[in-house]
């Protein structure tokens, strides 16, 4: 089960690839300033992962417009998800769990996915101005996506 809906979202700083080396991506940057939707995802390079962000790639504005930034994580590598974003053309802030600290604070560890190992589960959080953790949802398994109208309608409360 994700963490509870009204819970402090744990804060966290990962590291992601930009055009100049590693940067960090840090949640309580957004704190005070906008909402932040968290979408953790299992691995790059596979079917669903890709088609779910290449999809929210697409619709990043509508994010944008309900004062919202989005962050996409995974347990892979900050360079193979480099590689992923693009060949993908993907555009989402990818950052990198490698240790599965973050996956496992928000309660979200898919153990040994398809006999590889444990990741990231697909889950979806909405993390308000305020810290608070506004919407939490994990799906039933790794190939079903996140309700992403309940996601902007939280975004829009």
């Amino acid at each position: 089960m994700p963490i509870a809906i009204g819970s402090k979202a744990p804060d966290f700083t990962l590291k992601s690839k930009a055009a100049d080396g590693l940067k960090d991506v840090t949640l309580s940057a957004n704190f005070g300033q906008k909402q932040t939707v968290l979408l953790f995802f299992p691995l790059a390079f596979t079917g669903v992962c890709t088609q779910e962000m290449c999809d929210i790639t697409s619709g990043l504005s509508a994010y944008a417009s309900l004062g919202a930034e989005v962050i996409a994580i995974s347990v892979d590598s900050p360079f193979a998800q480099e590689a992923w974003a693009k060949a993908n053309k993907i555009t989402v802030t990818i950052a990198s769990d490698l240790n599965k600290t973050v996956t496992k604070a928000y309660d979200v560890l898919f153990p040994m996915l398809a006999g590889v190992g444990d990741t990231s589960a697909r889950a979806a959080f909405v993390i308000g101005k305020d810290g608070l953790v506004k919407y939490a949802e994990q799906t039933a398994t790794p190939k079903d996506l996140p309700n992403f109208d309940a996601v902007k309608a939280a975004l829009a409360k």
